[in-house]
């Protein structure tokens, strides 16, 4: 069973993005407490004062398909299109291997084994 982790960038209304997020607590709480949700974050990006930063890991495609039937989720969705959503692009992926990014004497490494 592969885990799957989502990436996301949604471009909101600057204006809107604090609000958005703040109000988005409850949504993201009730992700976060579906059985199979490993993590589950939307954040503001340092660098773009419009964007939102997605970053979802699941246990697996099941625990991911049971998220799209949940009401956090429809609620999530319907949430942030409130707030005048000018770009966005979202993908997902199944992880096949991983690995600290650190080794045992501290150096970080690309390798997985």
């Amino acid at each position: 069973m592969a885990k799957i982790v989502i990436s996301a960038q949604i471009d909101l209304d600057p204006a809107q993005r604090e609000e958005a997020l703040r109000s988005a607590r409850p949504h993201i709480e009730a992700a976060l407490a579906e059985k199979g949700c490993i993590h589950y974050d939307w954040s503001a990006c340092s660098m773009n004062p419009a964007r939102v930063n997605v970053f979802e890991e699941w246990e697996s495609e099941e625990a991911l398909a049971a998220h799209f039937r949940d009401p956090a989720y429809t609620g999530m969705r319907d949430h942030i299109g409130q707030f005048g959503i000018t770009a966005a692009v979202s993908k997902k992926y199944r992880v096949d291997a991983e690995g600290p990014v650190y080794n045992a004497e501290g150096v970080a490494t690309e390798a997985f084994d």
